[in-house]
């Protein structure tokens, strides 16, 4: 019995599309651009140059800092060039430009690892790190340091399958076509944290996942049926509809005892520890009213966004938006060169139909926005604190608490684009705090020369 969390929405989820639809192996494009910031975190370091030759599967990129995740070949083929290319958050971005040479030569380390290290915590967790696993739901925080820092704290490890935005269908499609591997790649997570239970919350609208799951997962895998609301997965709300336990402002998910991995992550871990093979692909829905033919497939990281599209027929009518990502949450694309990354969970493309912009936006105080927040904040103030400038008062609101989940936009009849002012909020208190934080160190060095 799942219990619930405070506010949220129901837009029509739009899955239909692709829901049926079995994912397909997308022939890896002639060239691939992998950009060495692939998570959240420290970028990394090419550790190749151009005129190399590289195998499928071969480190390209990697980096000693704790919170980041090595880059892998995902084709084999020779380095043309190094150098800053388009990442799809819309900067430049050093990556590694890869000539494909058709044959996806396997590099000597994707190997299945010995049976003796599927039970060492410490063995795992390396595996899972050399592999360049992050949260494959969009997050993409490098998985290993997740749960370096949550042993000894957590005590609830739970799987995010709830896949609660609108449109997207590339890890619903997973559980159905690879149902073992996800529950072993289950079972490994759970082992490193030493724990008995893991338990997978799934959207009540994946009837048929959960029916799948519940069938083939034993008792050391709890599937938890949840109520279709959004924002069910993001993590904060999926800890309150499984556990009951709310994390407090400010907090991670350990501070509460508990540690929350994606459904494709899990997959991904399979892959890792049972075939040595790191991230080199991902699932990624394609759909949108532009869509001549709404596709799940399976993409090899760099692949350019461009060339997923025309996979799916092309355009039936020209987008006026395109968005990495779910419509609540995504990212909007401005050249379809960027290549697909290891939180590409889908691309949408819609046209003007879709569009709900106004061209004045008016807040008429309904406070719908704070009805429907699910962090418990109140947008309408966070707003016009924002415009305002008014950065002391959107501290004192919690405005980085705000998960920029768009419930707040998309329930606004006065069509304010709240999230996007939240957004802007918090690179405006952190670009305060960096100002602040020179300030003290040039003051600090001025003392020190009197």
């Amino acid at each position: 019995m799942s219990n619930s969390f405070f506010g949220g929405v129901h837009p029509n989820d739009g899955k239909a599309a692709t829901s049926k639809v079995a994912s397909q192996k997308l022939p890896p494009p002639p060239q691939v651009v992998i950009p060495m910031s692939l998570h959240i975190g420290a970028p990394c370091t090419p550790t190749v140059t151009a005129g190399d030759t590289v195998s499928l599967g071969q480190i390209i990129g990697d980096s000693k800092a704790p919170v980041s995740a090595p880059i892998h070949a995902s084709v084999s083929g020779k380095v043309v060039a190094v150098e800053p290319r388009l990442h799809p958050n819309g900067s430049m971005v050093m990556s590694v430009v890869i000539e494909n040479d058709g044959l996806d030569t396997l590099h000597e380390s994707v190997v299945p690892h010995d049976r003796e290290d599927l039970t060492d915590p410490e063995v795992l967790t390396g595996i899972i790190r050399r592999a360049g696993i992050v949260g494959m739901g969009g997050a993409t925080f490098p998985t290993a340091f997740k749960i370096s820092s949550g042993l000894g704290k957590v005590d609830t490890v739970i799987i995010n399958a709830a896949e609660c935005e609108p449109y997207i269908t590339s890890d619903h499609r997973t559980m159905l076509e690879h149902p073992d591997e996800v529950l072993e790649g289950i079972r490994i997570l759970t082992r490193v944290f030493g724990l008995p239970l893991a338990h997978v919350g799934i959207e009540k609208n994946k009837p048929d996942a959960i029916e799948l799951l519940s069938k083939k997962c034993g008792d050391d895998i709890k599937i938890v049926p949840l109520h279709t609301r959004y924002p069910q997965g993001a993590e904060k709300q999926l800890i309150q509809s499984i556990t009951g336990r709310e994390v407090p402002p400010g907090s991670l998910p350990a501070d509460v005892g508990c540690v929350v991995f994606n459904v494709f992550t899990a997959y991904s871990v399979y892959r890792a520890v049972y075939e040595g093979m790191p991230v080199i692909e991902r699932v990624v829905t394609v759909a949108g009213d532009c869509v001549s033919t709404p596709s799940n497939f399976i993409c090899r990281i760099g692949t350019p966004l461009e060339y997923v599209f025309e996979a799916a027929g092309g355009f039936k009518t020209p987008p006026k938006k395109v968005l990495m990502g779910g419509p609540m949450m995504g990212v909007a694309q401005f050249d379809l060169s960027a290549p697909v990354i290891k939180g590409t969970n889908a691309l949408l493309a819609f046209s003007g139909k879709e569009d709900r912009n106004v061209d004045n936006p008016t807040c008429i105080r309904c406070g719908k926005c704070a009805e429907v927040c699910p962090m418990r904040l109140v947008p309408m103030y966070m707003y016009m604190y924002e415009r305002k400038n008014d950065l002391e008062s959107l501290e004192k609101l919690h405005v980085t608490d705000c998960i920029e989940c768009g419930a707040c936009t998309y329930t606004c009849p006065g069509r304010l684009h709240l999230t996007q002012s939240f957004r802007t909020a918090k690179e405006k208190l952190r670009a305060e705090k960096a100002r602040k934080q020179a300030a003290a160190e040039k003051a600090e060095k001025e003392v020190q020369k009197v």
